[in-house]
């Protein structure tokens, strides 16, 4: 462990969680989840042992259990990751790693499960970036089975708007254009692809991921509080050029 880590390395909310463990216990543990989230992305595998190590000191805390979870995904242990991801859901109540679930039950070759998994949310209730994530993740188990044209209906959603552009965007608007190629539907498959390398570029120029970007032709504009706006200049596809259907369809609960 390296010395300069220390518990303030791990965000506020998360100490919070480690309240009821000893000041020594929670300290080590919180060390160890912070240099998981330090290397998640990086060296996953060290990771994954930084969070088995806050498990075995505290594995009833929520937080240690979804880091168990997540760096087990990372690592591609997806049957660790199911297992770690339903415990922290038991615990905590919460459904923010629903889609790291489904994946989870494709990874270990379950489609039927992973859809199973997912319908079971209340997708009403789930923040947006994961409502978002969890249509990707439905619309690759639809692939998985072969669903090619339901698979693009699961991306149908609300959230799928070429005019607009926040930190989910990319990833959605590539997937549908992944969708669409394999639909044969190669000219709106290159609408959406170019979407998501446009909103990704707007996106790169904040600070704030969450940051709304309306994208029009030839420009982005986004609109920041007490910022002036920003603009890129390189031309864009007209909106209007897309025939594809952006319209929400209704999600099964």
């Amino acid at each position: 462990m390296p010395e300069d880590v220390t518990p303030n390395d791990l965000h506020s909310s998360a100490r919070n969680e480690l309240k009821t463990l000893s000041k020594e216990n929670a300290e080590q543990v919180a060390r160890h989840l912070a240099m998981a989230a330090r290397l998640i992305d990086e060296d996953p595998a060290l990771a994954h042992q930084h969070a088995l190590s806050a498990s075995r000191r505290a594995g009833r805390i929520a937080i240690v259990r979804e880091s168990l979870g997540i760096t087990a995904y990372a690592t591609g242990d997806f049957a660790l990751a199911l297992r770690e991801l339903r415990t922290y859901r038991r615990i905590s109540g919460k459904d923010d790693q629903i889609a790291l679930m489904v994946d989870s039950e494709r990874g270990i070759g379950r489609p039927d499960r992973a859809l199973e998994t997912g319908r079971a949310a209340d997708r009403s209730k789930l923040p947006t970036p994961v409502r978002v994530a969890l249509a990707i993740a439905m619309s690759g188990a639809r692939l998985d089975l072969g669903e090619t044209e339901l698979a693009l209906g699961e991306l149908q959603i609300p959230e799928l708007d070429p005019d607009r552009a926040f930190e989910w965007s990319p990833a959605l608007f590539a997937a549908h254009a992944a969708v669409l190629e394999d639909l044969g539907r190669d000219d709106e498959a290159a609408f959406w692809a170019e979407r998501a390398d446009v909103a990704a570029d707007a996106l790169g120029m904040g600070d704030d991921d969450e940051d709304e970007i309306f994208v029009e032709d030839g420009l982005i504009e986004g609109e920041l509080p007490d910022e002036p706006t920003r603009k890129i200049d390189e031309p864009t596809k007209s909106v209007e050029e897309t025939n594809t259907s952006v319209e929400a369809t209704e999600e099964e609960s």
